[in-house]
């Protein structure tokens, strides 16, 4: 069973390294940096209902920072791990509390995640103004947030039960 787990871990630090690639690729236009669609939250939110917490955290992390080397820089890296901790951190609460459907739980991990990206943008440029930013960030979290929630939950429907 543990070479299992090891090899879906493979698997899905790949898949989140592919969509984080393909991310990179696609423009969001919308006048404010760190908007982006959100797809590896899909391969994260997946492991968390299928593998465990531990493994999905190990991903997520791993997948930030292959991807800051590969496809992003410093800065990018530190905004992606702020981000996706506290993201992370929110998802598996609300999921551990039993009320909540993946999508609800995705939707809060896109707005913790925009959230988490803000909060070390304030710290680094050393100014508060960049609050004003935070609606346009919401919005999009929640939008994007349930929309790859649709998506993984359609996927988990149709994955083994014996993942």
């Amino acid at each position: 069973m543990k070479q299992k787990k090891t090899a879906y871990l493979g698997l899905f630090l790949a898949l989140a390294l592919i969509c984080s690639y393909v991310e990179s690729l696609v423009p969001v236009f919308v006048g404010i940096p760190g908007v982006k669609l959100g797809l590896t939250n899909a391969v994260v939110i997946l492991m968390l209902y299928t593998i465990g917490a531990k493994e999905a955290f190990l991903v997520s992390m791993l997948r930030i920072l292959l991807a800051g080397f590969l496809f992003g820089n410093l800065f990018s890296i530190l905004y992606s791990m702020a981000g996706g901790i506290l993201s992370f951190l929110c998802m598996l609460l609300l999921k551990r509390t039993g009320l909540f459907r993946i999508i609800s739980v995705s939707a809060a991990g896109g707005i913790t995640h925009n959230l988490g990206q803000l909060v070390v943008a304030m710290l680094v440029v050393e100014s508060k103004k960049l609050i004003y930013y935070f609606p346009v960030l919401l919005l999009s979290g929640i939008l994007t947030g349930i929309v790859i929630g649709i998506v993984a939950q359609e996927i988990l429907l149709r994955l083994p039960r014996d993942l």
